[in-house]
């Protein structure tokens, strides 16, 4: 009978030893660690400013469309990271594809830029009014 360990048998060893060490490590610290819990501890802390309000507030839709850009075009750069790797032994063919591929971000960045989602404050639209005419009779 062959006493090696399957595939599945490694993944749950890996699995079982990295549950083992976190586990570990929450349970060491907490024997380590002094408690000695104050008010100012306790209290909600925020960029150093004190915590006014309720968390259910309003926010500009801007900082998750701003950060949803970013995740975007980050991930999209990440992608030409294998390509870098690689590039001596991909030849011209690459090149061209590389740039097509910058040239699509750019182009949805620019369309991005140009629609006005990467400014922070945007102007208030004007709307036109008709100008009302005087009644007649008065």
């Amino acid at each position: 009978m062959d006493q090696t360990l399957s595939d599945f048998g490694a993944v749950f060893v890996f699995l079982l030893l990295g549950t083992v060490f976190v586990v570990g490590g929450y349970l060491t610290a907490r024997l380590l660690r002094p408690s000695r819990p104050n008010p100012e501890k306790l209290s909600v802390y925020e960029c150093g400013e004190e915590a006014v309000g309720t968390s259910w507030v309003k926010f500009n839709i801007r900082f998750y469309v701003v950060a949803l850009i970013f995740i975007i075009f980050d991930v999209e750069v990440v992608f030409l990271f294998p390509w870098a790797t690689v590039f001596k032994q991909l030849g011209p063919f690459a090149l061209i594809e590389a740039l097509v591929f910058a040239g699509i971000l750019i182009i949805g960045l620019v369309y991005a830029w140009v629609k006005g989602d990467l400014d922070w404050v945007r102007p208030k639209p004007r709307i036109p009014q008709m100008p009302q005419a005087e009644e007649k009779g008065q």
